[in-house]
């Protein structure tokens, strides 16, 4: 099954080659990035599949793409980013993420932790992301379709939350659903003032780390079909 799966996920490679993943991979080393495991998933997961036939090209391009709807992938440093900040203090079972987008953070999320859970609010962004991570068989992926403010209450708590878009403070829902010890990653702020942010759950309340300048499409309220 794992060489199946190998297989799979590196469909594409004369497309989109293994130079230019290689390229990628040490780009990120250089800006930053130093777990191990999260920069062999990066390396391994096709990103191409996640992005428009005419994009894909540049899918391993260090930058956010367009998946539509007002959306976007986010760029690969983001991604590796948020998920070594996620798993800093050692392996984790259960993680929300809020804003499955194209789904490229969820399978690299799956390949990660345990299990995740994944929240959007676009449903034909979802329905798409859906079966990209069935084609890649990435299988411990729950999706929910709808707010992400509010998260997903009935199956709290988490180890972990990741936040792929920019809430102008930090929903209370959220921060409801850690587990003691939990870690949320979370971009906070508005227009061109937006902080990345480590929460997390203390014996006594919350610690927090502002960790720099991001830029990040708006967290909605709602769901949209």
């Amino acid at each position: 099954m794992a060489r199946e799966q190998d297989d799979i996920l590196h469909r594409g490679i004369g497309m989109t080659s293994q130079r230019t993943r290689e390229r990628l991979i040490q780009r990120l080393y250089e800006e930053g990035i130093s777990n191990a495991k999260v920069l062999e998933v990066i390396r391994r997961t096709p990103r191409h599949l996640f992005v428009d036939e005419a994009l894909a090209h540049r899918a391993y391009e260090d930058t956010a793409l367009p998946i539509g709807h007002n959306q976007t992938i986010s760029q690969p440093y983001m991604v590796a980013r948020m998920s070594e900040l996620l798993l800093e203090a050692g392996p984790l079972d259960k993680v929300m993420e809020i804003g499955t987008g194209s789904g490229y953070q969820t399978a690299v999320l799956s390949q990660l932790v345990e299990r995740v859970f994944s929240v959007e609010r676009i449903k034909v962004l979802q329905d798409r992301a859906k079966e990209r991570l069935v084609e890649l068989n990435l299988r411990n992926v729950v999706f929910r379709w709808g707010d992400g403010w509010e998260g997903w209450p009935a199956l709290a708590p988490y180890n972990g939350i990741i936040v792929t878009a920019v809430a102008t403070d930090v929903p209370q829902a959220l921060l409801d659903q850690l587990a003691p010890g939990g870690r949320l990653v979370i971009p906070v702020g508005s227009g061109e003032v937006q902080q990345l942010m480590l929460i997390i759950r203390e014996e006594q309340g919350f610690s927090r780390r502002v960790l720099g300048a991001v830029r990040f499409v708006p967290l909605l309220n709602g769901p949209l079909a």
